[in-house]
């Protein structure tokens, strides 16, 4: 199974690291929020160990971004001079905490734990990896678009608009939506942007670009995928 340890403390990111791959994991890295929710879209991740304070993107924010796409497990680091912010982590969506400096036995117990009843519950069972509308399929797993049968080749940027739109087929996102979901940073004026990847996209999925069938514009709201 795939953990992803995120820290902005390296020593204890390889730390981690090495006792949960001597237990049989493979571990993904990260020293911040940021690179944390990039890993996650690229990567099959099955439980993350989440610090509390750093830079860039802190552990709160990000957790809050996770949980608005999924339910992977979610155990959060803390000192413990954050008693606020691990109480606050809780109750935004985080699994379980354990503070710093810790003992690599409870760790290893609670991530067993944590993985034990994901797995029973079903969330790893229920996980989809192919996301389809009518001829339109998406394959997370290989990263593989094809349309009516035939391979199509986008972007990593492109790939991740159109999963997004495609995993949520008949759902509207607005155009500050898609952009702070895919670039993961708060979106200033990005029409401009987010319009030149969608035509982009439109030319290599749609028969006819000006009339799609998939990738359609909801006048004044946004873009979707259309749910066939």
């Amino acid at each position: 199974m795939n953990i992803l340890v995120c820290d902005d403390d390296k020593a204890i990111v390889d730390a981690i690291g090495i006792y949960l791959e001597n237990e049989g994991y493979r571990i993904f890295k990260a020293f911040n929020g940021v690179e944390a929710l990039q890993l996650i879209d690229d990567q099959e991740i099955h439980l993350i160990i989440m610090d509390i304070m750093m830079p860039k993107m802190d552990g709160i924010t990000a957790t809050i971004k996770i949980r608005a796409e999924n339910k992977i497990p979610l155990i959060m680091l803390s000192a413990k001079s954050e008693d606020y912010d691990k109480i606050l982590g809780l109750n935004i969506g985080a699994d379980d905490y354990i503070t710093k400096p810790f003992n690599p036995l409870e760790l290893i117990a609670r991530v067993k734990s944590h993985l034990r009843r994901y797995t029973t519950l079903g969330g790893l069972e229920s996980k989809s990896n192919v996301y389809q509308s009518g001829g339109l399929v998406i394959d997370d797993e290989s990263k593989t678009i094809s349309v009516d049968g035939e391979e199509v080749h986008l972007t990593p940027v492109q790939y991740k608009i159109l999963k997004l739109l495609t995993a949520n087929a008949g759902r509207v996102f607005s155009i500050e939506d898609i952009y702070e979901k895919v670039w993961n940073e708060t979106a200033f004026s990005p029409e401009n942007t987010v319009a030149v990847h969608i035509r982009k996209i439109r030319e290599k999925i749609e028969i006819n670009p000006k009339e799609p069938r998939y990738l359609k514009v909801v006048w004044g709201v946004g873009y979707k995928v259309e749910k066939l």
